[in-house]
C-alpha cells in the first residue's frame, strides 16, 4: 500500500508559523506607518476612470494584483510543503527464507545405473526452490564436490544437465562394458575423485559425512545439538550397499548430522527387487529414526514427496514485520515553485508597466 506523507512535518509547521508571524508583522508595520502619515489624501482619478478604456485597464490591474497575491500565497504554501519533505511511503511485508540443501549422490557400481534417474529428480527438485542455496556432492570410496552451495540456479541446472549427459548411456553394468572408449572416458572424467581408495567402494557413512562437511558451521566435535541460523538439509541418494571399511558408519554420520541440526532425507536408488533387503530396511529405519523421510526411486511421487518433506522444516522467516519504504517526492513541489516564480515575475513586470 502506498500513501503520501511529510517526512519532516515539524519543520513545515515551523515555516508556517514563521510565515504567519512575518505576515502579521508586515500588516502591523504597514498600518502604523499609514496612521502616522499627515499628508492629505488627494484623489484625482475620477475623471480618468470615467473613461471606458481606463475602466478596463483598472479592472485588469486589480485582477492582476489579486492574481499576484494568490500566486504568492500558493508559492508560500509550496515552499512550506517542500520544507516538510514530501515523500511517498510504501508499506511492505518483507520475508526472508534462508536454507542450505546438499544433494548427496552415491555413484558406486551398484547405484550408478540408477543415478541418471536420480539426477533428473534433482532437476525437478530445483524447480521448487527460490531462495535456497544448493550444493551437490558425489561419492564412492571418496567424495567429490560437483558444485558448492550456491543460489545461482543457472549454474545448478547447467551442472545437473551436464551430469545427465555424462550418464546418458548408463543403464546397467552390461551397458557400461559395451560403451565406446570416448563415452567411458566421459563417465570416468565425471567420476574422477570418487575412487581414490583401492579395493573399497560405496562407503556410505563417509559419503554422508563429506556432504555434511559442505554445510557451513559443521563440526565433528559437537557433543550436543548445535543451533543453526539457517536450516540445513541433505537429500541422500544411495542403495546403502557397503563394500569396504568406512571411517564413519551410517549411524555415526547420521548422529553427527543430528548434532549439527542437519536434516537428512533418503532417496533409495537400488533395484526394485532390493526394496525389502536388509541394507534397504536398515537405511529406512535409521533415516526415519533421525527425523528424515525415506523415499523409493521407483515411486512416481518421490520428488513431490521429497519437496514436501524439506518444506516441513522450520524455515526462518526473518521478517514478516511491516516495514515502510520512504521515497522523497519533491518533484511536483519544485515544479510548482518554479512555475509560480516565473508567473510572479511576469505579473510584476506587467504591473510596473
Amino acid at each position: 500500500m502506498t500513501s503520501f506523507i511529510f517526512a519532516w512535518p515539524v519543520l513545515g509547521v515551523a515555516f508556517l508559523i514563521f510565515g504567519i508571524a512575518a505576515l502579521v508583522l508586515t500588516l502591523v508595520v504597514t498600518r502604523t506607518r499609514s496612521a502616522q502619515t499627515t499628508h492629505p489624501k488627494i484623489w484625482n482619478l475620477k475623471d480618468q476612470l470615467s473613461r471606458p478604456p481606463a475602466i478596463r485597464r483598472y479592472r485588469l490591474y486589480r485582477r492582476t494584483v489579486i492574481s499576484s497575491l494568490a500566486a504568492v500565497s500558493v508559492l508560500l504554501v509550496s515552499v512550506i510543503g517542500l520544507s516538510a519533505r514530501p515523500s511517498q511511503a510504501t508499506h511492505l511485508t518483507s520475508s526472508s527464507q534462508s536454507r542450505d540443501i546438499v544433494l548427496c549422490l552415491d555413484v558406486s557400481g551398484s547405484a550408478l545405473p540408477f543415478d541418471r534417474q536420480v539426477i533428473a529428480a534433482y532437476l525437478a527438485l530445483v524447480e521448487h526452490f527460490r531462495t535456497e542455496r544448493i550444493g551437490m556432492s558425489i561419492f564412492n570410496s571418496t567424495s567429490r564436490t560437483v558444485f558448492p552451495l550456491t543460489n545461482d540456479y543457472k549454474l545448478v541446472k547447467t551442472q545437473l544437465t551436464s551430469s545427465l549427459r555424462a550418464l546418458k548411456d548408463v543403464q546397467s553394468q552390461k551397458s557400461i562394458d559395451s560403451m565406446s572408449k570416448a563415452d567411458y572416458q566421459h563417465i570416468s572424467d565425471w567420476l574422477a575423485g570418487t575412487q581414490d581408495r583401492k579395493d573399497t567402494t560405496s562407503l556410505i557413512g563417509d559419503g554422508l559425512m563429506g556432504c555434511e562437511a559442505m554445510i557451513p558451521g559443521f563440526t565433528v566435535s559437537a557433543t550436543s545439538r548445535q543451533p543453526r541460523v539457517a536450516p540445513a538439509s541433505i537429500v541422500f541418494a544411495t542403495d546403502n550397499v557397503l563394500s569396504g571399511t568406512p571411517i564413519f558408519t551410517l549411524r555415526e554420520a547420521l548422529q553427527q548430522a543430528n548434532l549439527n541440526s542437519i536434516r537428512v532425507d533418503a532417496l533409495f536408488t537400488g533395484a526394485n527387487q532390493d526394496m525389502q533387503s536388509r541394507p534397504t530396511l536398515d537405511l529406512k529405519k535409521q533415516i526415519t529414526a533421525n527425523g528424515g523421510t525415506f523415499l523409493a526411486r521407483t515411486n512416481s511421487e518421490s520428488v513431490a514427496g521429497l519437496v514436501q518433506a524439506i518444506e516441513r522444516q522450520k524455515i526462518r522467516q526473518a521478517s514478516q514485520d511491516q516495514t515502510i519504504d520512504v521515497t522523497d517526492q519533491p518533484q511536483p513541489w519544485i515544479l510548482a515553485i518554479a512555475l509560480l516564480t516565473m508567473l510572479l515575475f511576469l505579473l510584476a513586470g506587467w504591473v510596473r508597466r
